[in-house]
């Protein structure tokens, strides 16, 4: 049992909104709200299953209802003194969070049925999880304060998840002190000098665990005796070590899992026999706890690692397993991140030339963030077994690379599809070529011309078609020039957005239309220029940047250009990636400002009359030319607000990219909306996925889209929007009408 003591993520009033609950629900990602009175009494509960079963039994109801409305009343609860087995047993059948009352019955905490999860500080650790990164500092520190503090901060620069120290009481710890020493081994003498030299006194350790707490990272230690134990959790620390020296020191561990912190244990220099040992002393302990595979030589030799018996550990301790390594470089442990390892510990110093036998095994600062920059690489392309997902930047290379099945020769509605029919041809735009068997023998519910593509809508019955569609805010389509009788033959959208190639902009507008349009219009920035050139206003290279400003001008002159055909359009919006890309890793927050300074310089350079351009919001990782690439601006809402306010530029909320940025950024989306959607005119709709999942059709995604609509009912009234699904514009719109008849419902 977990129990959760920060409750208001958890906590809604009886007064408060459904909608304010589901909100809730998505941002603590526990599904669960609890509902209390202003005093803190529990009135109910409520989680996804309350929320279905009330909304089937009042169908009419609004969002806006309280929340109480539709809580359990009677939820199962346990005194906050409860042990784990007794709140177990209060625990209903299939749930996973049972709240615990003080003694006047107010909601004090949540217990959180994860029997097998281990959280060290804020760290979930184990499987689905992130490698869990410690930097062990150890006595590193040379006994010096200052240099504690020092190496603390260059572990948390590096990307260190937590540092990690060892604490001795020497008299405690040894059979002879001091000048007894002399008696000693000549190994065991000259550890203990060295111990007798480095060791921090509990005073100077408890000031440098004072500046962990202030850098925000998990803080561990070794305790190698029961007094010091003893000041771990009296402290206390996120999490206790056990060295592989006292894996077999029953004692130690019964003092460590006593302290209910969360224990992790090495087994360097021990059996298996005494591995198992250990594993089932600590398992009838109940605490959480983790087992790390260990060479105890230092440096290892390389023959002597064994990697794979991380699998065999896993088996035994049926908990997280890691890998503490000893030997030179990080390369095997990231091979053992690569084998399953939850947790890796390497030392970590500022110089190995330094005295004291951990030096020569550490990683450097930049080779630790190193290690750390390549683990979530590793972590990010080991993906799930036995599954093959087509990924976004596949998908448009499909397109642009496979083959499709299209028409031999023109063909007419009503038709019986033959072989004869059909040729395959590139782009990949169709159906592929082995959907030919199901596509022969069909009907044909549309008109065809040669070298038209089939689609997946010609291998059904019915096919999504545009209609006349209501909405509380305008509503448009992306275009291109050539497609723009066919999707507007069955609506009459608000307006029209036209997504520009480079390659449109050299058509002669005055050949695209034969009479004025009915209604309004907005362009898109072409994504990419000849000579696979992208815009980045942001750009320290003079050539880039001059080039930018020449191109969007370009698109700017052509968008004033076009209100000779849209009488209606007074001031159109020109929708603008601004830039600020790289090309192999995102850059520094810090580094942030100049780009965006240098953007707000072109800017200035830009002849805007006329037309209102708008700042799109952008994904981290972007699919341009076929490949990933890395966006650092307009992603953070604090900064993109921050050049709103500096430049007066607006936004094109793309909700999309936007939602994309807030699950890497590790932030809610609802708060990323509720900072970015006062500042925009013009919104992009369309579902995401994961991290760089951009283009899914609404409500195929992560996006909760009744919670979003009703922020921008709410914070951009009356703002225009199109819906931007990927490839929605083949099969004449299908994809555009099904999102359309999909948001229908919400705006």
């Amino acid at each position: 049992m977990i129990i959760e003591r920060t409750l208001t993520p958890y906590l809604v009033f009886p007064e408060d909104s459904l909608l304010a609950a589901l909100r809730k629900m998505t941002d603590n990602r526990e599904r669960i709200v609890f509902v209390v009175d202003s005093h803190g009494f529990l009135v109910g509960s409520l989680t996804d299953g309350d929320f279905r079963r009330w909304l089937l039994t009042h169908p009419e109801a609004s969002l806006d209802a309280p929340a109480a409305e539709a809580a359990h009343r009677s939820p199962a609860t346990a005194p906050l003194s409860a042990s784990a087995d007794q709140m177990r047993e209060a625990l209903p059948t299939g749930a996973a969070h049972l709240p615990l009352l003080d003694e006047r019955g107010r909601l004090a905490a949540i217990a959180i049925d994860r029997e097998q999860e281990l959280r060290i500080g804020a760290h979930r650790v184990g499987e689905g999880h992130p490698a869990f990164l410690i930097a062990e500092i150890g006595n590193n520190h040379q006994g010096d304060v200052d240099l504690a503090r020092r190496l603390v901060d260059l572990a948390v620069e590096a990307g260190a998840d937590a540092v990690k120290f060892q604490l001795r009481d020497m008299d405690a710890l040894y059979r002879q002190a001091g000048a007894a020493t002399a008696g000693e081994d000549l190994g065991a003498q000259r550890t203990l000098d060295e111990l007798a030299k480095f060791s921090l006194s509990v005073e100077d350790m408890v000031r440098v665990f004072d500046h962990v707490r202030d850098a925000g990272v998990a803080l561990m230690c070794t305790p190698w005796d029961a007094p010091s134990m003893r000041v771990l959790r009296e402290y206390p620390v996120d999490g206790v070590k056990i060295a592989s020296a006292d894996l077999t020191n029953h004692g130690l561990l019964r003092d460590a899992a006593a302290s209910g912190l969360p224990m992790v244990l090495s087994t360097g220099m021990s059996r298996e026999e005494e591995i198992r040992e250990s594993v089932a002393l600590v398992r009838s302990l109940g605490v959480p706890f983790a087992m790390l595979h260990a060479q105890s030589t230092y440096p290892a030799p390389y023959k002597d690692v064994n990697l794979a018996y991380l699998e065999r550990l896993a088996e035994i301790a049926q908990a997280p397993v890691g890998y503490s390594g000893h030997e030179r470089g990080f390369h095997v442990a990231l091979a053992a991140v690569a084998r399953g390892a939850s947790i890796i510990e390497k030392h970590f110093t500022v110089d190995r030339s330094l005295e004291g036998n951990d030096h020569k095994v550490s990683l450097l600062p930049e080779e630790f963030a190193q290690m750390v920059r390549q683990t979530r690489e590793i972590e990010e392309s080991i993906g799930v077994a036995g599954e093959r997902v087509v990924s976004t930047g596949e998908a448009m290379n499909r397109i642009n690379l496979a083959k499709s099945l299209v028409a031999a020769r023109p063909l007419q509605a009503g038709a019986t599809i033959t072989a004869d029919d059909v040729t395959v041809k590139s782009p990949g735009r169709g159906l592929q070529p082995n959907e030919l068997p199901r596509l022969v023998g069909r009907t044909l519910h549309r008109e065809m011309a040669e070298g038209d593509f089939f689609f997946a809508g010609d291998l059904t019955d019915t096919v999504p078609t545009g209609r006349q569609f209501e909405f509380r805010r305008p509503w448009g389509l992306p275009v291109r020039y050539h497609d723009v009788e066919a999707l507007t033959k069955d609506c009459t959208p608000d307006f029209l957005e036209f997504h520009f190639s480079y390659k449109d902009l050299e058509i002669d507008i005055d050949s695209v239309f034969r009479e004025p349009m009915p209604g309004g219009f907005t362009t898109h920035l072409p994504d990419i220029f000849s000579g696979d050139f992208l815009v980045d206003l942001a750009s320290d290279d003079d050539a880039v940047w001059e080039r930018s400003i020449a191109e969007v001008q370009r698109t700017i002159d052509i968008t004033r250009d076009l209100k000779r055909w849209f009488p209606n359009e007074e001031e159109p919006i020109m929708v603008i990636t601004m830039g600020g890309f790289t090309l192999d890793r995102h850059i520094r927050p810090e580094e942030r400002l100049p780009k965006y300074e240098r953007i707000a310089e072109a800017v200035q350079r830009l002849d805007t009359s006329g037309i209102r351009i708008a700042a799109q919001t952008l994904p981290p990782f972007p699919w341009l030319m076929g490949g990933q690439q890395y966006h650092n601006l307009f992603m953070d809402p604090d900064d993109t607000v921050a050049f709103v306010e500096a430049t007066g530029v607006p936004l094109c909320l793309d909700i999309s990219h936007s939602k994309l940025s807030a699950t890497f950024l590790g932030i809610p989306f609802s708060e990323m909306v509720e900072k970015l959607a006062p500042h925009t005119i013009h919104l992009h709709l369309v579902d995401a996925t994961g991290v760089d999942g951009e283009g899914p059709q609404i409500g195929e995604g992560d996006v909760d889209w009744p919670v979003l609509c009703e922020q921008l009912d709410r914070l951009a009234p009356g703002v225009s929007f199109i819906p931007e699904i990927w490839q929605g514009h083949i099969n004449n719109g299908e994809g555009f009408w099904t999102a359309l008849d999909r948001l229908e419902q919400w705006l």
